[in-house]
């Protein structure tokens, strides 16, 4: 293994200073240090990873230094477009590390939704021409693997990967929550998904984000003796679950449809607010567990709290916008909704806390199963 504190020193002796990204399972311990160790204005954890990749080249416009983004391998579809049209050899040539975390690493057990990824992570790197190592986990290695990087940097000016394997990074101790906004919301995200599903009806259609709320949802509905297949688990596709309920929303009209998501995933591609305020689907309602924190991936802070999410709602045209805290505010919430699910698209953000059941489980149904049940719902 190699230590954060050892990794780091080295960028900031080579001139590398400046961190942005989205975060990622296997780089938490990374993060940890750089959100203990570097200044405010030079790690801004970002909305994706594409809009993580332009930051940094506006700072190497800025100061001709080398940045690094990290993300995780999944976030390279978002970083595609920027990388080639943008920080490319042939186009702009921006020098910029790119910190991969390679879940779904081949031979290594992972979930569903990272095998893919994981078998094509190189491949990916290697269609767009962008140099990388895999991240050697000794401090000799990693070594030559800086030499090696810098120089590309030097005579080409164009990005370089590490691709990270898991427990690549030492176990860091945890001084994040110095970084998050003080507040105690008594409500967590499992007890928020249970009181939606036991005041919503039986046959409402639900679309949950990846990650815990998926989870939960699926363990909730064992604990109530209720079956699966109103449930599409999108256990991948961060950002992207509020169009794929709007998908099923406008083509069954008939069936009310609720979006079970997070803070960051909306962050993400938040121009989905205003396609779903702009189609007005009435049978639409649309929940944001909000934390403040990528909860999944290691709890690293979003700005979910720090802004006012209904009145985004508001702006893009949804017709009722609300903002809970408790769990009697939840129950009247989702009841005065529930009169009015006809006249949607309906948000409410729930405030929650941080954090998790330690022995939370994982769906047992495959996606394929998952998704040819949800669909013979409709049969």
């Amino acid at each position: 293994m190699v230590e954060a504190s050892f990794f780091c020193n080295h960028l900031f002796r080579s001139g590398t200073e400046f961190f942005s990204g989205v975060p990622d399972s296997l780089l938490k311990n990374f993060c940890v240090y750089i959100t203990d160790t570097v200044e405010a204005d030079n790690h801004i954890v970002v909305a994706n990873e594409g809009a993580a990749i332009a930051l940094a080249t506006g700072y190497h416009l800025a100061t001709g230094k080398i940045p690094l983004v990290y993300m995780q391998n999944s976030g390279i579809g978002n970083a595609v477009n920027p990388l080639l049209s943008l920080a490319d050899s042939e186009i702009y040539r921006i020098p910029m590390i790119l910190l991969i975390g390679w879940r779904g690493e081949p031979g290594m057990k992972d979930e569903p939704q990272h095998i893919k990824q994981g078998k094509v992570t190189c491949d990916l790197l290697d269609v767009m021409g962008i140099p990388y190592s895999v991240m050697a986990d000794t401090e000799t290695e990693l070594e030559e693997q800086f030499l090696v990087m810098y120089d590309h940097f030097s005579k080409f000016g164009s990005p370089y990967g590490l691709v990270v394997k898991k427990n690549t990074f030492s176990p860091q101790h945890d001084t994040q929550d110095s970084v998050f906004i003080e507040e105690d919301f008594p409500l967590s995200r499992e007890s928020a998904i249970e009181e939606i599903i036991r005041i919503s009806p039986l046959d409402e259609l639900y679309v949950s984000t990846t990650g815990m709320a998926s989870r939960e949802l699926y363990e909730l509905r064992d604990k109530l003796g209720l079956i699966h297949d109103t449930d599409f688990l999108t256990v991948g596709s961060m950002g992207h679950a509020s169009q794929i309920a709007l998908g099923v929303a406008l083509q069954r009209p008939e069936r009310l449809v609720t979006c079970l998501d997070g803070d960051g995933a909306v962050l993400m591609h938040m121009g989905s607010l205003a396609i779903i305020g702009n189609r007005k689907p009435r049978n639409f309602r649309h929940i944001i567990l909000n934390n403040g924190a990528h909860d999944s991936v290691g709890g690293q802070p979003t700005v979910g709290l720090q802004m006012d999410l209904p009145s985004v709602a508001c702006a893009c045209g949804y017709e009722k916008v609300m903002s809970v805290r408790t769990a009697d505010e939840l129950r009247m919430a989702l009841l005065e909704t529930d009169k009015e699910k006809r006249h949607g698209p309906v948000l409410i953000e729930a405030r929650i806390c941080r954090g998790a059941r330690k022995d939370l489980g994982r769906p047992r149904s495959s996606p394929i199963e998952n998704k040819n049940a949800f669909m013979e719902n409709f049969q």
